[in-house]
Formats: C-alpha cells, sequence, structure tokens
C-alpha cells in the first residue's frame, strides 16, 4: 500500500470520527503536513514518537493484525504538540477537540493499514527494530 493510499485512509476515517465536511483532498493535505515526511508521511517517525512516549502497547496494537487499542484524543495532543494540532485544525476550519478526536481514529488505522501482513515490522527488523528504532530517537 502507498503513501497516497494510506494518506486516504486517515482521510476517509478522520473525517467519519470528527463529523468533517471538509473535502477528502482537504483533509490528506492537512494530515500529509502534520504527520509528513519528505513524502507525505513518515510512518516510522510517527510511531518513534509514540512509543517514546510511552504508548508501546497501543502502538504494538496498531502494527499488528488484530484489533487496534483505542488512543484518546488528549493522548493525541501530548504525542503531536498541541500548536501542531491548533494549525491542523485550523487549515480544517474547525476546533483543536475535534481535529484530536477525528486523529484518535485516523491515527492508529494509518499505522495499521501500513503494517498490515507485517509488511511494516519487517522493513524495519520486526517488533525489536521498531522498539531500537524509538530507543535511539529518545536516548534509550
Amino acid at each position: 500500500m502507498d503513501i497516497q493510499q494510506i494518506l486516504a485512509i486517515g482521510a476517509q476515517a478522520f473525517m467519519q470520527k470528527s463529523g468533517s465536511n471538509v473535502d477528502q483532498g482537504s483533509v490528506v493535505s492537512a494530515l500529509s503536513g502534520l504527520l509528513g515526511g519528505s513524502d507525505g508521511l513518515d510512518i516510522g517517525d510517527l510511531i518513534s514518537k509514540f512509543q517514546g512516549g510511552g504508548m508501546a502497547d497501543l502502538v504494538s496494537s496498531w502494527l499488528g493484525d488484530g484489533g487496534n487499542q483505542a488512543i484518546a484524543p488528549n493522548q493525541v495532543v501530548d504525542m503531536l504538540g498541541g500548536d501542531k494540532i491548533s494549525s491542523f485544525a485550523s487549515q480544517l476550519g474547525m476546533s483543536p477537540d475535534q481535529a484530536a478526536e477525528g486523529l484518535s481514529d485516523a491515527i492508529p488505522q494509518m499505522i495499521d493499514k501500513a503494517s498490515s501482513g507485517g509488511a511494516l515490522l519487517d522493513s524495519i527488523g520486526g517488533l525489536d527494530g521498531v522498539m531500537g528504532m524509538a530507543g535511539k530517537l529518545f536516548g534509550r
């Protein structure tokens, strides 16, 4: 699955959860800006942020093929930063709370789809590779 497909899945989940009536292209663009790397989405960085923030169990559920554990909107804000959430929300003409609510559904789905069948895990050395990546990022 390519980055654009993952962003589209995230946009659909975001729109459904937040009740947004913004067009999907605008949501994809805003997600890309919020979560982006040079190619529009940096899944590895996103995973590292959440794992380094003490949410390794949540991330593991998203990476696996089973059910995804829920993340609370306030946890999304803690991980990504209130200023970034506010800017994201402003781009879409909604409140930061509404944006965080939508992101609490979109992010797990995006990581889940990016790692379906273990492809993401395999590419970074399995769950140990993800943990090692997080450890390096946060000096552990």
